[in-house]
């Protein structure tokens, strides 16, 4: 334990010194200059601080204020020695943070026991301050492990949904990133767009629970068939649900809104404007841009330009205006990512549609 001992008086400096080495485990450094002081404070942090009251320069009541300005040293015991028993001194000095007194001339039992309550007393709360840190330390790494784990179930349950479901892993890429560059363009901050990339690709994890001839169906969906396959929505959310990982949780929430549509004619529930959670409004431009582009056994791939008219032509209905303003604010990024995640199948030529 580091005990700094602050006093012009040489003859005083070296008895306190003397009296203070008796203690177990306690160095001293000691100062007659208090300006001295300062200056070797601002490089270390004792553990405990003796100060004569009277000293030129800068008197112990100073040099107190001047060491309680100094967060580093807020929890370090600061002791006064003094000659002055007036009580004003005393209180004054408590108020400006002083932790107790010893009066001149000292008696040496007293001086070792009020010290060794005082570094006990700065023991403790190193431990813990160090208690609380390595707490903290552990709930990070807790925090992070949980993280990896919910990052690689979403990935798992994406992979596994691409070995029923027709739509390419690239549609997944590519929707996941629009999502993110959505999500950056209207100002959601950057660990929200980056998570919301993440848990992006479980959009359609419900249709796992679809049935193979609807679901693989190389042809358009007859009315009764488009409802189950609309009961996607609900079953990802039902996989998804009432997780721990908050990843799930807005992979949850994805899964059952991202149909809905901005004027209230979405699926499942109906909901509209900012009753459909930001994540859903997000995924659905994505999704939908997406699908548009992308060639399905039923209909050609749409150009870039034709998405776009469309996209155009539904803000406000299908699609949150604002967000689709964002989406759209990032074209150049748009048609990269279009470009740069191309699917591998063979677009069909129009008259094929």
């Amino acid at each position: 334990m580091n005990i700094l001992i602050i006093d012009d008086d040489r003859t005083n400096l070296l008895i306190m010194a003397a009296i203070v080495r008796r203690l177990a485990d306690a160095k001293t450094v000691t100062m007659e200059n208090p300006l001295d002081a300062i200056e070797w404070l601002r490089r270390n942090e004792p553990d405990l601080i003796l100060l004569d009251q009277m000293m030129p320069d800068m008197d112990g009541m100073d040099l107190l204020r001047h060491i309680r300005k100094d967060q580093r040293l807020d929890s370090v015991p600061v002791v006064m020695i003094t000659a002055n028993t007036a009580v004003d001194i005393r209180v004054r000095a408590l108020d400006e943070g002083c932790n107790d007194f010893l009066t001149k001339p000292v008696i040496v039992p007293e001086v070792q026991a009020r010290l060794r309550n005082l570094l006990a007393l700065r023991q403790s709360r190193a431990l813990l301050r160090d208690r609380a840190a390595l707490l903290a330390a552990e709930v990070e790494r807790v925090t992070a492990a949980l993280q990896r784990q919910g990052e690689e179930l979403v990935h798992r349950l994406s992979r596994a949904a691409e070995c029923r479901d027709p739509e390419t892993g690239a549609h997944i890429e590519r929707m996941a990133l629009y999502s993110k560059i959505i999500a950056e363009a209207a100002g959601c901050g950057d660990a929200y767009a980056q998570e919301l990339m993440k848990a992006a690709p479980m959009h359609d994890i419900g249709k796992i629970g679809i049935p193979d001839m609807i679901l693989l169906k190389p042809a358009r969906l007859s009315p009764e068939e488009l409802t189950v396959m609309r009961q996607h929505a609900v079953i990802g959310h039902r996989i998804l649900a009432d997780s721990d990982i908050p990843l799930l949780r807005l992979a949850a929430e994805i899964a059952l809104s991202h149909h809905e549509k901005f004027d209230g004619s979405g699926y499942p529930d109906g909901l509209a404007g900012s009753a459909i959670p930001l994540s859903g409004r997000i995924v659905a431009i994505a999704d939908v841009f997406d699908a548009l582009t992308s060639a399905r056994p039923y209909k050609r791939s749409w150009t870039l330009e034709e998405a776009r008219a469309f996209m155009e032509q539904n803000r406000g209905l299908h699609f949150d205006p604002a967000l689709l303003d964002a989406f759209l604010s990032r074209w150049d990024e748009v048609c990269r990512i279009q470009v740069e995640n191309a699917d591998e199948l063979p677009r069909l030529a129009p008259e094929d549609t």
